[in-house]
């Protein structure tokens, strides 16, 4: 068994593990970052990497609340943004340490904005520099980000939530319901992707989504590249009608996340066509007809719009067999290291130090 699956399916586990210090000891810490964030004028939700893709589901949660926030990744605002004085900086990043997180961490005490860090490592330098520190107890991945994006993305969300309206227990019961059926649903998961023929070494995939699953649409895209070391494209599905289209052939592969609530219709209607184009088609989601694709990950009931905290491991699994069955090795990386400490280039001393070994 690959580290990679390891670590995939000890994630209900770490999930529950962060529900209960959400909404328990983390509460007070939780609240007083929600408070912060409700006296500020001007909000930014950012990371980079796996931990920007954690950021899509509470943007989502704050925007359908009428609370929009500023998102782009942390390359861009140290790059490119200025920060008005006075305002709030939520930063997600799973060590704390990667090179753009520390730079916007300068440039905020520079802008005396105040910053409220979620991240899974209590020495990194977010956790000690943010004035309010969301630490996610969640034990390290091998190498891929698997745990720690499902539990910043859920710590992110729940911040949100806490926000614009409440993170009760009666949420947190909820989602820890939907947790455990997850938790049960892993092993039929495993079975439909066994030998199923979507799986094609060296065929791009076109990831698709909506709304929050925007997070694991882009994350999915990541573990191919990262995890199988194969090409795929991510985009909402709503563009995907504005032009790409014209690319579906015959044996194009398509993934699409169906949200639970809101444009389904559209959605499946979408998976239709491409399918009667000739395209194979993944649909991941709630209350799916078993034949609305060519493979239908059916996901246990959860809150529409904290869907994409589950709904993340069937693309994960896929990615992991995807690596089996290409003959690849997914516990280890070429080129990227497991932080990224350097803004130039891509070849960091250690990589270059482990190939001419």
């Amino acid at each position: 068994m690959t580290h990679f699956l390891q670590d995939i399916l000890r994630q209900p586990q770490e999930l529950e593990r962060s529900i209960s210090y959400l909404s328990g000891a983390g509460r007070d810490t939780l609240q007083a970052a929600a408070g912060t964030i409700q006296k500020a004028r001007h909000v930014y939700l950012t990371g980079i990497g796996s931990s920007w893709h954690a950021a899509f589901g509470a943007g989502a949660i704050f925007s359908r609340a009428g609370r929009p926030v500023y998102m782009q990744d942390a390359g861009e605002l140290v790059q490119f943004a200025a920060f008005p004085a006075g305002s709030v900086i939520i930063a997600i990043s799973r060590s704390g340490r990667s090179v753009e997180i520390v730079n916007l961490l300068a440039k905020a005490r520079d802008s005396e904005a105040t910053v409220i860090g979620i991240t899974s490592s209590a020495d990194g330098v977010l956790a000690q520099e943010a004035q309010l520190s969301i630490l996610v107890p969640t034990l390290r991945d091998h190498a891929i980000s698997v745990n720690t994006y499902s539990t910043l993305a859920l710590a992110a969300a729940a911040l949100a939530s806490a926000a614009v309206d409440a993170f009760d227990d009666k949420l947190a019961a909820s989602l820890s319901s939907s947790v455990a059926e997850t938790k049960r649903k892993i092993p039929s998961w495993q079975e439909q992707i066994g030998g199923n023929s979507w799986f094609a070494p060296g065929k791009l995939v076109h990831f698709l989504a909506r709304g929050g699953s925007l997070g694991s649409c882009y994350e999915a895209t990541l573990l191919w590249e990262e995890g199988a070391k194969s090409e795929a494209a991510a985009l909402g599905t709503g563009s995907f009608k504005h032009g790409p289209q014209e690319m579906v052939v015959q044996g194009s592969r398509f993934a699409m996340w169906v949200d639970g609530q809101r444009s389904r219709d559209q959605d499946l209607s979408m998976a239709r066509d491409l399918r009667y184009l000739g395209a194979s088609v993944v649909l991941i989601g709630q209350e799916l007809l078993p034949d609305a694709g060519d493979l239908v990950f059916q996901l246990p009931h959860v809150p529409a719009e904290w869907q994409f905290v589950i709904d993340i491991l069937p693309a994960q699994l896929a990615a992991e067999h995807l690596a089996r069955l290409a003959g690849v090795d997914c516990d280890s990386f070429r080129i990227c290291s497991y932080i990224v400490e350097d803004e130039y280039g891509l070849i960091g001393a250690e990589v270059a130090r482990k190939n001419v070994e």
